[in-house]
């Protein structure tokens, strides 16, 4: 059997550009630059800042992620790249750097699916994932109950997804309401620590007998945080930022460990597997923990470091396409800003000019 190569991935479908080094489901090296300062002023991630910070930090994060790994460009036998979702001037940097590294090297380009590379981080740390395993996502543009098996053969099932507004939007904007800083989720975990998590009464958005058991919506948990804010200060009262942060916190938790306790136990599966930055989220950690134990579910959460945007993630990715004998990305892969999530590889071609 001939050597597994050395998997480059480049990430930098939003405000981080990561580069990770992976070979056999092993991590070698990896380095990560933010440009999260940048976009603090203006309350989010604005897409020419970051598209910009991206081609200024390209080179020098796949250095320092080869120099971590003490490996050299030519120690190289494959590249991945994030090529969606994502924003489109942020991807196309990540995609025009992924080629020229890969047509220098001669060596094969994968294209990934950024939300499939969340996934895979989670076997970066305690070995391949069950097949098959419940996965809940938990980003700040997605929450997604996947039902995954063979990562890199086999379509991916989704069980629900959001149908309004994601858990790390809410945390954002509610945070914002709040008058805490950007990025909202981890403001929000500092400021719950010293807050009474019942003591607000916020809804469980879709866990009534009716609803949708997997769906999420978080656009009315924000509401109802903005009210109880609102209805403070229109008394001339400054509402407790502490007590709404925990409040808001738990709600969230509960209603995502719920659901994906839930889908584990329909199913009949016994793996769940949380993923994506919002999952580095304090409570969210402690109460799927608690869940899971009750439920006999046996729990797989990514370390801190990968759990937020990073190129690891997509060299697992290209790990896992490399050893299945996928079929490398044509040279004229492009991006798809709004890709949905069927497959981890997602190779989209150019679309065709209308005539003139």
């Amino acid at each position: 059997m001939p050597e597994s190569p050395v998997v480059l991935g480049i990430e930098s479908s939003c405000d981080e550009t990561g580069a990770g080094l992976v070979r056999d489901g092993v991590l070698l090296g990896q380095a990560v630059a933010s440009s999260m300062d940048e976009h603090a002023r203006y309350g989010g991630v604005v897409p020419e800042i970051a598209a910009r910070a991206h081609v200024h930090a390209m080179a020098p994060v796949v250095r320092e992620a080869l120099g971590r790994a003490g490996l050299t460009m030519a120690d190289v036998g494959a590249v991945a790249v994030t090529t969606g979702p994502g924003l489109s001037g942020a991807l196309q940097v990540g995609v025009a750097a992924a080629k020229s590294y890969a047509f220098s090297l001669g060596v094969p380009l994968y294209g990934v699916h950024h939300l499939a590379g969340h996934v895979a981080a989670a076997g970066l740390a305690g070995g391949p994932l069950p097949n098959p395993c419940v996965v809940l996502i938990v980003s700040g543009g997605h929450t997604s109950l996947l039902l995954v098996r063979d990562l890199a053969r086999d379509p991916i099932v989704h069980l629900g997804d959001t149908l309004d507004d994601a858990a790390g939007e809410c945390f954002d904007k509610t945070a914002r309401i709040l008058g805490l800083p950007y990025p909202g989720g981890p403001a929000i975990d500092r400021a719950a620590r010293d807050g009474d998590p019942a003591a607000v009464r916020l809804p469980r958005p879709l866990t009534g007998p009716g609803d949708d058991p997997y769906a999420f919506s978080f656009s009315g948990l924000k509401t109802a945080a903005a009210r109880w804010v609102e209805g403070h200060r229109a008394r001339g009262v400054e509402p407790r930022v502490p007590d709404a942060a925990a409040s808001l916190q738990e709600a969230i938790a509960d209603t995502l460990t719920r659901k994906a306790v839930r889908a584990c136990t329909d199913h009949g599966i016994n793996t769940l597997v949380v993923v994506g930055g919002v999952a580095a989220n304090s409570r969210i950690r402690a109460l799927t923990e608690q869940r899971c134990a009750a439920a006999g579910i046996a729990l797989r959460v990514p370390p801190l470091p990968l759990c937020t945007d990073n190129g690891a993630m997509v060299a697992a990715i290209g790990d896992l396409l490399a050893r299945a004998g996928a079929e490398p990305a044509p040279l004229d892969v492009s991006i798809d800003p709004s890709a949905p999530l069927e497959y981890a590889a997602l190779t989209p071609r150019p679309r065709a000019r209308p005539a003139a």
